[in-house]
């Protein structure tokens, strides 16, 4: 049996009036996922605990296997993994975004979704700057970067997702609690060194949102994780643009695949995604392959942009792996879903259960799913699960 498990970052949300109070899944074409829907098995997954944040870190650890309640202890840890950064006892990883801030508000958490080759250049300039005995910044994609701290430094500090405070005033949510100070101050003195730095001026001349501050949340010691192999005897890989999903995998001891032009937004590349799935399933057991773009979409509150990534996931990604499954030689078994909700009403993750499907190619089955949506799973045959135990589902099937 080969696995293929298919993530599209945020797809789930609520009922929007402009679409007939219908979801984004409910009003995009998704011939594919509706297929899987139909001919499988349905449901709704708890990926979030309760007593979780929503973040993509613990839903996505919880679809890879690994419960929250065991093996998480931050965001950021992840992301430096898969950057290569490798941390100490005492080490405090924390992501770092470049943000676009006016009139004393986070105007973009993103920067406009500033390039890499743009972003390194500011990074290393911040850590020529700022970087002490205790602080050093590590360039990442896009605005996604990272700040580690040593000895200790920040792990009690108490940090806001720039992502859940677009458009609100910075000074009620800069870092509180132990080490707050520092790190509100950091976040001061980088907006010195990056208002006028010329990268941000050719963007300003460009009519682009500058990348004029940094935002520190995320942080966490790096965790220990037990060998995905070890707990489910199957070999695996990871296909994913964004360095926390990577991260997962170079801790859970899966293989991380880099495919060129991967963005982790609406122009990213989908075909090599898939090239690489497949080529990867014919020596491997299992593939987990991410799409991030509905979750920046609806970190936009964009509903077009959100319905043209979903189906783009679908018609791009979905389908075509769908249909090397079922011409294969070997039986395949396809789980398809978000791996949290980013509804369009409030631009933010919410721990909600999100909808999901299983399919397998030599056991088709019927539970009176017809679509894949948060409702039409609610009458699967398989009820609410937690996400974490979804892959000792899918082989014990």
């Amino acid at each position: 049996m080969k696995y293929a498990i298919l993530i599209g970052d945020g797809m789930a949300d609520y009922p929007i009036e402009k679409l007939g109070n219908r979801t984004i899944l409910q009003a995009a074409r998704t011939p594919a996922m509706d297929s899987i829907a139909a001919r499988g098995r349905a449901g709704l997954a708890k990926t979030v605990p309760d007593s979780f944040p929503p973040g993509s870190d613990v839903a996505n650890m919880s679809i890879l296997g690994y419960d929250p309640a065991t093996y998480y202890s931050g965001r950021a840890p992840l992301e430096a993994a898969s950057m290569g950064v490798a941390l100490a006892a005492d080490d405090v990883a924390f992501r770092c975004n470049l943000i676009t801030t006016e009139h004393g508000m986070i105007k973009d958490y993103s920067a406009g979704h500033i390039s890499s080759d743009e972003a390194e250049i500011l990074i290393d300039t911040l850590d020529y700057e700022l970087s002490t005995e205790n602080i050093r910044f590590y360039p990442g994609i896009s605005y996604r970067h990272l700040i580690v701290a040593g000895n200790n430094l920040g792990a009690e500090t108490e940090c806001t997702p720039p992502h859940d405070i677009t458009g609100e005033k910075i000074d009620k949510y800069l870092p509180r609690g132990k080490d707050g100070e520092f790190f509100s101050e950091l976040i001061e003195a980088s907006k010195v060194v990056l208002e006028l730095h010329p990268v941000n001026l050719k963007r300003v001349d460009e009519g682009k949102n500058p990348a004029n501050s940094i935002w520190v949340w995320g942080q966490g010691y790096a965790p220990k994780f037990t060998a995905f192999k070890e707990l489910y005897g199957k070999k695996g890989a990871v296909i994913s643009a964004v360095d926390l999903l990577k991260g997962i995998g170079i801790y859970a001891g899966l293989d991380v695949i880099e495919v060129h032009g991967a963005t982790g937004y609406l122009d990213t590349n989908y075909e090599g995604k898939v090239r690489a799935a497949i080529e990867a399933l014919k020596t491997r057991d299992l593939v987990f392959v991410h799409v991030e773009a509905p979750d920046e979409a609806g970190h936009e509150g964009s509903i077009e942009k959100k319905l043209k990534a979903v189906e783009d996931f679908d018609s791009r990604i979905v389908a075509p792996i769908l249909e090397y499954a079922e011409n294969s030689d070997e039986p395949f078994t396809i789980l398809v879903l978000p791996d949290h909700p980013t509804p369009i009403s409030v631009k933010t993750h919410t721990r909600d259960p999100i909808p999901f499907a299983i399919y397998r190619t030599d056991k088709p089955e019927t539970d009176n799913v017809e679509a894949f949506d948060e409702e039409s799973v609610k009458n699967g045959s398989m009820g609410l699960v937690k996400a974490s135990e979804l892959i000792e589902i899918l082989i014990k099937s």
